[in-house]
C-alpha cells in the first residue's frame, strides 16, 4: 500500500506509532511463531511427510489460517485498546504492564507450540475434536500431562523461550514506538479500532476450513492448518447433521437400499414402517445362554499381536487363547475413540457424522446389544477402571440399561494402582470377578461390558509383572502389561464354577494410531477380535470375511442360535455372503465404507472420493465413482443418522419384542 507520501515503510511506521501499532506487533508475532510451530513439526513428521512442491502449498496454505486465527485472536486487544483511556500508557507501571501482557501472550504462543507438538506426537495431527473432548475432560487431561511429561521442565522450558523472543522484541524498539505515541482522543481510537476490529472480523468469517484442498499425502494436509483455527473449527462442527452436509438421496430410496443389504445375512423385514430397519432374525437349533463377558480393550491394534505380526513378543496370552478360539481376520474398527468403538459395539450402527451417540444428547432407552441379551433375562452391566462421566460413558449406559461399576464406585482399599485414566487392568479385572461370583450365585445369565485403561499415556503398571518396566517403556510395555493381566484373569476364572459356562470377547475399542498419509489410513482400523468358548459353545477356527464392529452383536447373536428381533445395522457376518462383506470406518467428519478392495469416503459438502485400496502398501488410488456404490455407502450413514435424530431407533419393550418375536415376516 502506498501513502500519499510514496513510501509503504513510512506508513507502517506511523501506523505501529498510533495506539492500534500493538496490534501490528501481535500479527508479526503471532504469524511467526505459528511459522516455527510448522516449521517444529515439518522437522518431527520428517519421515511422513513427501518432500514435494505440495509442501510450499503447505505452507502458504498455512499462512492464509495462520492469518484468520491471529484476525480471531486479535478481536479482544482491538476493543481494549479502544477502551483504554488517552492517556493509558503515559506512566511508566502502565508501560510496564502493556509489556507484562505481551510476554504473556508471546508465553502463551509457545506453550501452544510445545501443545501442538506434544498432540502430535501422540496422533500425528494438528489440534481436532480430539482436543475440544481434552478441554472438556480436565481431570484426566491434566493428569495424564502430569504423570507423562516433566512438566516443571516444559513450563521453566516456554518461560526461558517467551523471556528471549521478549529480550529481542524490545531490543528492535517497536514495542516502545506505540507505547510511547501520543494520547489519541476516544474519537479517533474508536476510528481506528472499528477498522481493526471489522477486517480481521471479516477476514476470520470468510475463511473455511472447507477451503483447504485435499493432498495426496495427509500429513502434508495437518501441516497447513493452524492449530487455533483447527481446534475453534473442530469445536464449531462438534456435530453435524447429515442431511445438511452430505450426499443424500430420498428418504425411501435410502431405505429401500439399506433394507435389501441388512436381509443379506438371511433375516427377513419386519413391520410396515417402510422408514426403520426392523426385521426378523431367526437361527436354527436349539439357544445357547452362557455368561457373555466382553473385555474391550484400550487401543490394542492388530500390529502388536503375534497371530497377526509374526514380529511383535508383547502377546503371548491372547496367542495362546487364540489358538483355541474363533478369531476374526479382518475385523475394523468403526473409528478413532473409545467412544466410536462402544458405539459401534452396543448400537450396531456406522459412525454418524459429529460427535459419537455416546456423548450425544437424546441418547436413552435405544436399540443395543445389551437390550437384546436383556429381552432374554440376562443381567447386564458396564465396568470401568476409570471415572464413568468421562465421554459421558455413564450416561449412555447408565440410561441403556446397563448397571454401571466404575471408580466412583469403588472402596480405595479396593484399588492397588491407578493412573489419570484409570485403575490398571489387574484391579479392573478383579471388580469383574467380584461381579461374575455374585451373578453366577444369582443364578441369572450375565453379560458384562468391561473396558480397560491401561493400554493409554502414560502407559504406567504395576511394576514387576511384566519384563518391561512401567512408563519409559512406553505403549510396549502398556500391551504387554494388558495381555498378562488378560491371561492372569483367565488361569483365575479357570477356577470358577461359571467358567465353563462363559464366553469371553477380546475386542479392541480402536487402534493405537490413527494417523497416515491418505485421506483415511484404513490399515490404522484393523482390530482384533477374539472369542473364546471354554465350555465348547462356540467352535473355534477363523472368519476371513471383511467385517467391523458394526457386525459384531448380531454376529455374537448368531453364534448364540439367537433368534429375535432387530434393528441392528449390522449383519450376522457368517450367515452373509463373503463378497458382501464391508467395513464402515470414519472419523468426525470422513465416512467410509472399504468393500473388497473399493473404499468409498464421504466428507463435506456433499463430496464424495472413491479409491482402489491395495492392501500390500496401504495406498489408495483415486478412481471414478460408482453410483451404485456411492448409493449404498450414502443411505447407510444417511439412515443411520434418520432414525437417531427422530428417535427411531429405540429399544423393544418386553411386549414388544415376544410380539415381534412371534409376527410373520414380511417380503
Amino acid at each position: 500500500m502506498i501513502t500519499p507520501n510514496g513510501s509503504a515503510g513510512l506508513f507502517f511506521i506511523r501506523q505501529l506509532t498510533r495506539r492500534h501499532g500493538g496490534l501490528i506487533i501481535f500479527f508479526a508475532v503471532f504469524l511467526g511463531i505459528s511459522f516455527l510451530t510448522r516449521v517444529a513439526l515439518l522437522v518431527k513428521a520428517a519421515h511422513d511427510v513427501t518432500w514435494t512442491l505440495s509442501l510450499v502449498a503447505a505452507f502458504g496454505w498455512g499462512l492464509v489460517y495462520d492469518l484468520g486465527a491471529a484476525a480471531f485472536a486479535s478481536l479482544p486487544l482491538a476493543v481494549l485498546l479502544v477502551l483504554l483511556p488517552a492517556g493509558w500508557f503515559q506512566r511508566g507501571w502502565q508501560q510496564g504492564l502493556a509489556q507484562i501482557f505481551g510476554f504473556g501472550v508471546i508465553y502463551l504462543l509457545l506453550f501452544g507450540t510445545v501443545s501442538e507438538w506434544t498432540f502430535w506426537d501422540e496422533f500425528g495431527v494438528r489440534f481436532n475434536f480430539i482436543a475440544v473432548d481434552y478441554l472438556v475432560y480436565t481431570t484426566e487431561v491434566i493428569g495424564n500431562i502430569r504423570e507423562s511429561y516433566n512438566l516443571p521442565l516444559i513450563v521453566a522450558g516456554v518461560f526461558a523461550g517467551a523471556a528471549l523472543l521478549h529480550w529481542v522484541a524490545r531490543r528492535t524498539g517497536m514495542p516502545a514506538a506505540w507505547l510511547t505515541a501520543p494520547a489519541e482522543p476516544f474519537g479517533r481510537r474508536l476510528k481506528a479500532g472499528a477498522i481493526w476490529f471489522a477486517v480481521p472480523l471479516a477476514l476470520a468469517l470468510v475463511l473455511s476450513s472447507d477451503w483447504l484442498p485435499y493432498f495426496k499425502n495427509n500429513f502434508n494436509r495437518e501441516l497447513a492448518k493452524n492449530g487455533v483455527w483447527s481446534l475453534f473449527a473442530a469445536f464449531w462442527n462438534n456435530e453435524l447433521e447429515y442431511d445438511k452436509f452430505y450426499t443424500t438421496l430420498p428418504a425411501d430410496e435410502a431405505f429401500r437400499i439399506v433394507r435389501a443389504e441388512l436381509v443379506r445375512d438371511a433375516s427377513a423385514t419386519l413391520g410396515v414402517d417402510p422408514l426403520d430397519t426392523l426385521r426378523i432374525v431367526r437361527n436354527a437349533g436349539p439357544e445357547l445362554r452362557p455368561n457373555i463377558i466382553q473385555i474391550t480393550v484400550e487401543s490394542l491394534s492388530t500390529d502388536f499381536l503375534s497371530i497377526f505380526n509374526r514380529a511383535s513378543r508383547l502377546t503371548p496370552n491372547l496367542e495362546e487363547l487364540a489358538a483355541s478360539s474363533l478369531v476374526f481376520d479382518n475385523f475394523y474398527a468403526t473409528g478413532t475413540r473409545t467412544d466410536r468403538g462402544m458405539e459401534a459395539l452396543t448400537l450396531a450402527m456406522p459412525p454418524t457424522p459429529g460427535r459419537s451417540i455416546v456423548k450425544r444428547p437424546r441418547n436413552e432407552d435405544m436399540f443395543t446389544l445389551g437390550s437384546v441379551f436383556r429381552a432374554k433375562g440376562y443381567d447386564t452391566a458396564f465396568i470401568y477402571g476409570g471415572f464413568g462421566y468421562f465421554d459421558n460413558m455413564n450416561y449412555f449406559f447408565g440410561h441403556n440399561g446397563y448397571r454401571v461399576i466404575d471408580r466412583t464406585g469403588v472402596p480405595k482399599k479396593d484399588i492397588t494402582f491407578a493412573n489419570a485414566w484409570g485403575v490398571c487392568d489387574e484391579d479392573l479385572f478383579r471388580w469383574t470377578m467380584r461381579e461374575a461370583d455374585a451373578g453366577a450365585a444369582s443364578g441369572k445369565p450375565f453379560h458384562y461390558f468391561v473396558m480397560t485403561t491401561s493400554n493409554h499415556r502414560p502407559y504406567t503398571f504395576p511394576e514387576g509383572k511384566i519384563d518391561l518396566p512401567s512408563k519409559i517403556s512406553g505403549r510396549a510395555g502398556a500391551v504387554k502389561y494388558t495381555d498378562f493381566a488378560i491371561g492372569q484373569f483367565i488361569r483365575d476364572a479357570e477356577k470358577k464354577p461359571w467358567f465353563k459356562n462363559t464366553v469371553f470377547v477380546i475386542v479392541a475399542d480402536h487402534c493405537a494410531s490413527s494417523a497416515g498419509k491418505t485421506e483415511l489410513p484404513v490399515q490404522n482400523y484393523h482390530i482384533p477380535l477374539i472369542i473364546y468358548a471354554p465350555g465348547g459353545h462356540i467352535a473355534p477356527g477363523h472368519i476371513r470375511t471383511l467385517t467391523s464392529q458394526m457386525d459384531y452383536a448380531p454376529t455374537l447373536l448368531g453364534l448364540l442360535n439367537w433368534s429375535y428381533p432387530s434393528r441392528f445395522f449390522g449383519r450376522d457376518i457368517r450367515q452373509t455372503d463373503p463378497k458382501e462383506g464391508h467395513a464402515f470406518v470414519g472419523t468426525y467428519q470422513k465416512l467410509g465404507l472399504l468393500k473388497g478392495d473399493d473404499f468409498l469416503v464421504l466428507t463435506p459438502v456433499r463430496r464424495q472420493t472413491q479409491y482402489r485400496y491395495d492392501r500390500t502398501n496401504f495406498g489408495l488410488a483415486e478412481q471414478p465413482v460408482n453410483p451404485a456404490f456411492q448409493a449404498e455407502a450414502a443411505s447407510y450413514y444417511q439412515t443411520a443418522s434418520y432414525l437417531y435424530q427422530n428417535q427411531l431407533y429405540r429399544e423393544l419393550t418386553t411386549e414388544e419384542f415376544q410380539r415381534q418375536l412371534a409376527a410373520p415376516a414380511r417380503p
